[in-house]
């Protein structure tokens, strides 16, 4: 099972493919899609979309996981990064992936095992678990790949239903 784990932003989005097969993870690539501030806003939504596309074709994803919104004191801030997850979403969408998405708790609690767990606790147990060398930078690549450690943790038959629903609709068998 191939997994694209994504952290939403607009100025810096981090991607994270990981294979999870039996009891294994395994990551394949992780980095980030960046934006320039200077560019127009809408600019930086084509950006963000074209580097998703991309980032599917190559990697060839089963699935897509991406962290879900939470409340932020800049609401600015939240109405753009909900607009650049929304051109995220397109990007699966538009290549048949099914998408899962999880709450910070849901990730902490996944990856650690405490849903209170401090990110640079997530970070290194994402290091251990796809048995990395360093633990991933930047962070957005990091959290990313503990998002896709999060859905293969917690999909099971979920995942399997939508693969199977998407099978059908394809014609794949």
């Amino acid at each position: 099972m191939r997994i694209l784990g994504i952290d939403p932003g607009y100025a810096i989005v981090g991607y994270g493919v990981i294979e999870f097969s039996g009891s294994r993870y395994y990551a394949i690539d992780y980095g980030v899609i960046t934006t320039t501030a200077n560019t127009p806003f809408p600019q930086r939504l084509q950006e963000i979309y074209n580097g998703m596309v991309s980032i599917i074709i190559r990697s060839n994803p089963d699935a897509l996981s991406i962290e879900r919104l939470y409340f932020q004191n800049n609401q600015k801030t939240a109405i753009d990064v909900a607009q650049a997850r929304g051109v995220i979403l397109l990007s699966a969408q538009n290549n048949n992936l099914p998408i899962s998405e999880y709450t910070p708790l849901q990730v902490k609690t996944a990856v650690t095992g405490y849903g209170q767990a401090h990110k640079q606790q997530v970070m290194e147990m994402t290091r251990r678990l796809l048995k990395l060398e360093t633990i991933p930078k930047p962070d957005d690549a990091a959290d990313a790949l503990a998002i896709a450690i999060c859905h293969a943790q917690c999909s099971g038959t979920r995942l399997r239903t939508l693969l199977n629903q998407r099978n059908q609709g394809s014609g794949k068998s």
